[in-house]
């Protein structure tokens, strides 16, 4: 059983996982795979600034998979854990604002039914 608090364990186990599930579905992963590399490709980013994104819409899916492989990544491109507390703090404040701008349409919709009821 993988200790799920050790995210290199993790990391370890999400490669065997992904690696048997290509076993099954080859094309899928490799397209997965080409959709991570095919943004590297145009140069516009750097590999650190790619990795931040990366870590903040990990936050905002809640993909711990996600998380401990860029958390990974990010370190090999040199983030610091003060730049990664920013590109959060940037995942926080969308997440918040999401959830305002759905409020809005909430009342809107509530609003709007009543009128039928």
């Amino acid at each position: 059983m993988t200790d799920w608090t050790d995210w290199n364990a993790r990391r370890e186990h999400l490669g065997t996982a992904i690696g048997n599930y290509a076993s099954l579905s080859p094309d899928t992963v490799s397209a997965v795979l080409a959709l991570n590399g095919a943004g590297e490709k145009t140069g516009h980013l750097d590999a650190k600034t790619r990795e931040l994104i990366a870590l903040a819409v990990a936050a905002t899916t809640r993909c711990d998979g996600c998380i401990t492989i860029h958390a990974a990544e990010a370190a090999k491109a040199g983030a610091t854990r003060d730049e990664i507390g920013e590109a959060l703090s940037v995942a926080i404040a969308l997440n918040a604002g999401a959830a305002l701008v759905y409020s809005t349409r909430i009342l809107d919709a509530f609003d709007e039914v009543k009128k039928n009821i």
